[in-house]
């Protein structure tokens, strides 16, 4: 079992980020097999272009980095905040200096992928750094880039959606909403399916990440990092089933359009115009007409929260979707 001993100073350090590398890092682990496998429509779009990458990059000396366990830390490095991008990323990545590189290569690049002539000549290179970020760069923009607004507005909804629980029932309910394998007991975090001992947090506060493609729970135990959970993010199930479209209800269609259905259907967490228009793909202008006119019809409320007005279901506006399933 993993325990976290919490104290109060860690609640108020505790705080949420994003990690578009750590998604890109997950990404590519499930194209190569090592995670969950994608699901096949997705993947019948990805893995020619992943096995492309392969020949014509550097992408295989990224991916022998990778071990059942993880992969070095500087390919995925500590975000530090919620709006984090590639490109912030990519910096950090691209400025790590040699030496980190290599010792970190020294016991992750241990298989049998390590030792194919081609990979190690990129790992024993004086510009293996560069070389690495310019693979994961390439496979950032043809693997990841064109569906990040969607997922990242996914990540940015479950986050919204967190505070909210915490606001209302406090950080031990929202603890144990990231995954039925958590819990929270006597001032800590434990989770049941983790080797890991107790580790105490020492005022530092836990990092929540977010993530697409993680399939359970992973957690990052190490320097540089803080420590950190990595949980699914709510809405993240939808992406991974089989079927290419989800059905819209008829009757909910029927009675106030596709368009405004869909919102009602998306609005299971509260969200702002910016949110929906990201995980929707649909225009932001468009978004807040359909608003409006489903807050004018009492099936939707707004309320500001800091910079953002988020939107949610009003009762009738629940009971709508509800009897529409």
């Amino acid at each position: 079992m993993l325990r976290f001993e919490v104290s109060v100073e860690d609640l108020l350090r505790s705080r949420f980020a994003l990690s578009p590398a750590l998604d890109l890092v997950l990404l590519l682990r499930s194209l190569a097999g090592r995670e969950r496998p994608l699901p096949r429509a997705w993947a019948a779009l990805l893995l020619p272009v992943f096995e492309r990458l392969r020949r014509e990059t550097e992408l295989n000396a990224v991916l022998a980095l990778q071990t059942p366990q993880g992969g070095p830390n500087f390919v995925a490095p500590p975000p530090r905040g919620f709006n984090q991008t590639w490109a912030d990323d990519l910096a950090v990545i691209r400025a790590t200096p040699l030496e980190a590189a290599r010792h970190e290569f020294a016991t992750t690049a241990t298989g049998l992928s390590a030792r194919d002539p081609r990979v190690r000549a990129v790992l024993d290179s004086t510009d293996a750094v560069s070389r690495i970020a310019e693979a994961m760069d390439q496979a950032w923009h043809e693997l990841l880039a064109a569906d990040w607004p969607q997922l990242r507005a996914i990540c940015e909804r479950d986050v919204v959606h967190r505070v909210g629980v915490i606001g209302e029932h406090g950080w031990a309910t929202a603890i144990e909403s990231l995954h039925p394998g958590i819990a929270w007991r006597a001032g800590g975090i434990e989770i049941g399916f983790f080797r890991g001992g107790t580790v105490r947090l020492a005022g530092d506060g836990l990092l929540l990440i977010p993530s697409v493609f993680v399939g359970n729970i992973a957690a990052q135990l190490e320097d540089p990092w803080p420590r950190t959970l990595v949980y699914p993010a709510r809405g993240t199930a939808a992406l991974w089933s089989e079927q290419e479209t989800v059905p819209q209800p008829d009757a909910l269609t029927a009675l106030v359009g596709r368009a405004r259905a869909r919102l009602l259907l998306a609005l299971d967490a509260p969200a702002s115009t910016s949110h929906l228009a990201r995980s929707l793909a649909m225009a932001p202008g468009a978004v807040g007409d359909h608003l409006a006119i489903l807050r004018g019809a009492g099936l939707l409320v707004r309320a500001r929260s800091g910079r953002s007005v988020l939107y949610r279901r009003t009762p009738l506006g629940e009971a709508l979707v509800a009897g529409s399933g």
